[in-house]
């Protein structure tokens, strides 16, 4: 079962896309790029929940969605730190509502999105894992969790370099942190967004067998 409905953030609302599968016992996150909350988004959202796993994936920009480089920007840099971190935890606490008290979740973040799948473990314990696509972030909160990080990068992406990628790896190890890091030839940002013309679906597919393997092996087994 699929709807949209608005999450609490404070005194406001966010629209979220929710997916809650019969018998779930486990959940995750979807944090959009600067695009949207878009059709790749939501056809992700789909396929993890057809694995048995309940899904929010929030809308940080109050239902814009852009297709350009110029629109998506002017809607991510519009979009205050202090709202990102609300809606990303009201996304969490709703996904914690609808399964219950100790259930293990998981926040997955495209792009603009991993900062905030990277941060919200430090904020819930409820948040075992943490996945990214193309998207890091360097510094102290690294450090200020514990759960394991799958990161998937493309091997040419003048958004996210070598050397980011790297220093994230690094980060995280330094930190104790389990990192599961993989580069993926002959792509680029977005290679995982059907949408885009930098999709490569090789690439998609292995990325996304990596992804329902690590949640398998770090949240408890969704039901079949």
């Amino acid at each position: 079962m699929a709807e949209l409905e608005q999450l609490a953030v404070g005194d406001a609302t966010a629209r979220a896309y929710v997916r809650f599968p019969y018998g779930a016992r486990a959940g995750v996150v979807i944090l959009h790029p600067w695009w949207g909350l878009n059709d790749d988004v939501i056809a992700y959202a789909d396929r993890l929940a057809n694995e048995g796993y309940e899904i929010v994936a929030p809308d940080m920009f109050d239902g814009q969605v852009a297709t350009e480089i110029e629109d998506a920007d002017r809607l991510s840099s519009a979009m205050s730190e202090g709202v990102g971190e609300a809606i990303t935890l009201a996304a969490v606490d709703r996904l914690a509502e609808l399964l219950g008290p100790g259930a293990p979740l998981a926040a997955l973040g495209f792009s603009f999105g991993a900062a905030w799948a990277i941060w919200a473990p430090t904020q819930r314990p409820s948040v075992l894992a943490t996945v990214v696509y193309y998207g890091t972030w360097v510094g102290s909160v690294l450090g200020r969790a514990s759960v394991p990080v799958l990161g998937h990068f493309a091997a040419d992406d003048p958004y996210e370099a070598p050397e980011t990628v790297t220093e994230f790896e690094q980060g995280l190890r330094n930190a104790g942190r389990d990192a599961a890091i993989h580069r993926y030839p002959g792509t680029g940002h977005w290679f995982a967004e059907p949408s885009r013309d930098a999709y490569r679906a090789d690439a998609a597919d292995l990325a996304y067998a990596r992804t329902t393997d690590f949640l398998k092996e770090h949240l408890a087994a969704p039901a079949d």
